[in-house]
């Protein structure tokens, strides 16, 4: 996780964002208010930094869940395709390094991890396919079992013909149309 800072006045217009994009989309978040998330925000100064860069890559961050164990509130990236910024990267770091030609910008966890958020897991993907339709046009890595890993593989998303489907791909490959989605704990 980052320690990272947003300056006061970028922290109080991602709050606006994030309030408006709350309000909009009521349908992700029922029964949770905003007056709580908002605490929860202010009290987590680098997990506001992570959602800035969730939103900075063309994530369109917002609430989907809330995890009454721990406490928190679930951030998910909710733009209709998967992040613009986030586009064209393989997997992870060590596939980034076995390319040897034509090489990514970046990787998927990689990203993830500067930003201080985590890719979905299969059953997250598929629960966020259920408060809307996202990735028609697009596709997002999603985490990999190790096994899968290890073999050089790594699974991604979309969601076509109405469905949501599940694929696997060498871990070094890339596409422009291929990204990943983040989520956060707050």
């Amino acid at each position: 996780m980052t320690n990272k800072q947003l300056p006061s006045e970028a922290g109080k217009e991602l709050l606006r964002t994030l309030q408006n994009r709350f309000e909009k989309n009521k349908s992700r978040h029922k029964d949770i208010e905003w007056a709580q998330v908002q605490a929860k925000l202010e009290a987590n100064s680098s997990k506001m930094w992570s959602l800035s860069e969730m939103e900075a890559t063309g994530g369109e961050p917002d609430v989907v869940g809330y995890d009454a164990q721990t406490g928190e509130f679930i951030f998910c990236d909710c733009s209709p395709e998967t992040p613009k910024d986030r586009r064209s990267i393989c997997f992870d770091p060590e596939a980034l390094e076995l390319r040897k030609e034509y090489k990514p910008a970046h990787s998927a966890i990689g990203m993830a991890n500067e930003m201080g958020i985590e890719l979905l897991s299969e059953e997250e993907y598929r629960y966020l396919q259920q408060l809307g339709k996202f990735d028609v046009k697009t596709s997002s890595w999603i985490k990999t079992p190790v096994e899968i890993r290890k073999l050089g593989g790594a699974l991604f998303c979309d969601r076509r013909y109405d469905h949501v489907f599940v694929y696997h791909n060498g871990a070094e490959s890339y596409y422009a149309v291929r990204g990943f989605r983040g989520m956060l704990k707050v």
